[in-house]
């Protein structure tokens, strides 16, 4: 493809360890990026998530730049954008009371049936994010190893996908990130935001190029490869970084 005129990412396990802030090395390499393109990110984190991980990270951005960064927490169903003074909503779908509550319901229900929900976990299982309710098995502070080693293959995130969408016909159950589900709106995923972007930008998904590290089918980042964004699979932040150097270079 030519230069892209919008580089996207996914964050956790792309842009940073998962749920943690980005590292110098990756905020310069977007602030470098932020000079030349249109730079989103979007990711199932919450909107507090980034603000600690992405926004605080970056610094000062003069306004061009912050104009060209979009933020779409919660898989875009959220959409941030700089007002000249923060980053705040261009739009949020949220759920309403009675389907968070079913779904926090299923979540626990049908994990505690699996024997999937831990008696000792890092931090709380579930978490209301307003536009979507995670499941974090091993809790929403549960370290990088333990996260990895809790479900490889990833048969406890399709089981209890599968259960808990049973039970919710009416919203969007997906797995999220290592150890997570994710439960939005129906026919809410990564691809939805993408779309979402385009349209608010009007710029074409086949001018973008997306840079995510679950791009294998099943994957949460797969739906942005699905819908005819060029995107590049990637193994942790570091070999992001390494790619960015060279996309830099050709812009």
């Amino acid at each position: 493809m030519t230069s892209p005129a919008l580089v996207a990412f996914d964050l956790d396990d792309t842009l940073a360890p998962s749920k943690g802030p980005i590292d110098p090395r990756i905020a310069a390499l977007l602030r470098a990026l932020l000079e030349k393109v249109e730079v989103a990110v979007i990711s199932g984190g919450n909107e507090a998530q980034f603000r600690s991980q992405i926004i605080a990270r970056l610094g000062a951005l003069d306004p061009v730049a912050a104009d060209r960064l979009h933020l779409l927490p919660t898989c875009g169903t959220r959409y941030l954008r700089f007002d000249g003074t923060d980053f705040s909503p261009v739009y949020a779908h949220d759920l309403s009371a009675e389907q968070k509550s079913a779904a926090l319901a299923a979540l626990r229900e049908e994990a505690e049936r699996l024997g999937l929900w831990e008696a000792e976990p890092w931090g709380e299982i579930l978490e209301d994010r307003g536009s979507q309710i995670t499941f974090s098995a091993l809790g929403q502070k549960a370290p990088h190893e333990a996260k990895r080693d809790w479900d490889p293959s990833g048969a406890k995130r399709a089981a209890l996908r599968d259960a808990v969408a049973g039970r919710l016909p009416e919203l969007e159950v997906r797995s999220g990130g290592s150890t997570s589900i994710d439960v939005t709106l129906a026919g809410i995923d990564k691809a939805f935001g993408m779309r979402q972007l385009a349209a608010h930008t009007s710029i074409p998904l086949a001018s973008m190029l997306f840079y995510g590290d679950r791009l294998d089918e099943g994957g949460n980042d797969y739906p942005v490869l699905a819908i005819g964004v060029p995107s590049v699979a990637v193994h942790g932040w570091e070999d992001t970084a390494d790619r960015l150097d060279e996309l830099l270079t050709t812009l």
